[in-house]
């Protein structure tokens, strides 16, 4: 209720949803090419609450730059607001090689 309320009064809805819809305008003529490679280091955490949790193998074959995987205690879909301590652990773990 409160992300509906915030949009609500905000009058910010119908923007937020368009950046959805032209999202996935933009998606549909790249279907079945390849996407760029990733050439920067990437951290992945999985989080237990997920609707779906990606194996470490999946991600390394998206991701050939991992540098950091984690699959987290708790936490979810929104792990943010879930369990920011946790979440900002994780970025903090995910950055710390490239100090």
């Amino acid at each position: 209720m409160d992300n509906i309320t915030t949009y609500w009064l905000t009058g910010t809805g119908a923007s937020a949803a368009r950046s959805y819809w032209e999202h996935g305008r933009a998606q549909a003529p790249a279907a079945g090419q390849a996407p760029p490679p990733v050439k920067l280091p990437v951290g992945f955490t999985v989080f237990p609450g997920e609707s779906f949790r990606a194996p470490r193998s999946w991600v390394e074959l998206g991701y050939p730059t991992l540098s950091y995987f984690h699959e987290a205690g708790r936490g979810g879909h929104f792990a943010a607001w879930e369990e920011p301590e946790l979440f900002a652990t994780e970025i903090r773990a995910a950055f710390r090689s490239l100090r």
